[in-house]
């Protein structure tokens, strides 16, 4: 299961992606936000990160205005590795070189389609290991 979160800022972008997902038919959840009412986005990184750690999502998915504040946000959680993207070399990097549990978009930044793309992008790489994993324990180490 794929969790899936926004802020006010990125709720037209969650609404396309949870579409998107729905379409291909992977199960997702929708953790918030349900309207364009001003709320936190860090609880809803929270959310996101805590439902990743705990096993009840295989990977998440979180927006906000720009991307920056959900990173920042879910990376403070050990065990996370949130990755902002922009692009779809970004997107694949994310997943075959950092491994990254959770994507973070800007909903102020990209259109719907290029976010849905993106998303399409990192669900379909896959994290090479290798070289990688040296790199992704140094990381773990400074939790």
């Amino acid at each position: 299961m794929i969790a899936v979160a926004s802020d006010h800022g990125g709720l037209e972008l969650k609404n396309a992606i949870l579409a998107f997902l729905r379409d291909q038919q992977i199960d997702c959840a929708d953790l918030g936000t349900d309207g364009t009412a001003s709320v936190d986005y860090p609880d809803y990184a929270e959310k996101v990160a805590r439902a990743v750690t705990a096993g009840v999502a295989q990977a998440g998915i979180l927006i906000c205005g720009t991307g920056i504040g959900m990173s920042i946000a879910a990376n403070k959680i050990p065990g996370i590795r949130a990755a902002l993207v922009h692009d779809e070399f970004t997107a694949q990097m994310a997943a075959e070189h950092n491994d990254a549990n959770i994507l973070v978009m800007g909903g102020r930044v990209l259109a719907a389609e290029q976010a849905v793309r993106l998303v399409d992008v990192w669900l379909t790489s896959r994290y090479e290991g290798g070289r990688h994993q040296q790199r992704l324990d140094k990381i773990a180490a400074l939790e």
